[in-house]
């Protein structure tokens, strides 16, 4: 089996795993044998768009990950389905940074997103909404949102 290959079984059975009985994520549809494209539903507190009037809360978020040709070398492109207020995520694209690595798993990637949903991590320096980075640095001590544990219970 070739190693790109191996990678997205091995991804797919370690999501399987982690997200099956997980609190606040689940996975809702995977494309592909083995998957290269997934949806995941993350029931977390966090902020979504409020027309002009700026944002509102909102407790389900619907994120899409497609994996390339050219994955793990090359990170996930990800994306919401569902509209989130948040500095580092645009309706297209949700900024995972620099910190991919093609050793980190793509379940350990969508818990980190989960993360940024909830504002428990966020780059207002270097943001993709700088309304949503404004927002951010002047109510910083409002946030996280939610401070609970996303890892999943075989990882604690």
């Amino acid at each position: 089996m070739k190693p790109r290959l191996r990678r997205l079984v091995a991804d797919y059975q370690r999501i399987q795993k982690d997200f099956a009985e997980h609190a606040y994520i689940r996975l809702r549809e995977a494309e592909g044998n083995p998957p290269e494209r997934y949806v995941f539903q993350l029931s977390l507190a966090g902020l979504v768009p409020d027309g002009e009037a700026g944002h509102c809360p909102g407790t389900e978020h619907t994120v899409e990950a497609f994996l390339s040709k050219d994955y793990p070398r090359r990170p996930p492109i990800c994306r919401m389905l569902s509209p989130v207020f948040h500095p580092n995520i645009s309706p297209q694209k949700i900024c995972i940074g620099d910190h991919w690595s093609a050793d980190q798993s793509l379940a350990h990637l969508v818990i980190r997103i989960g993360e940024m949903i909830c504002f428990q991590s966020y780059n207002i320096k270097s943001p993709l909404n700088a309304v949503a980075a404004a927002w951010a640095e002047m109510n910083a001590h409002q946030l996280p949102l939610f401070s609970g544990d996303l890892m999943p219970r075989s990882d604690i």
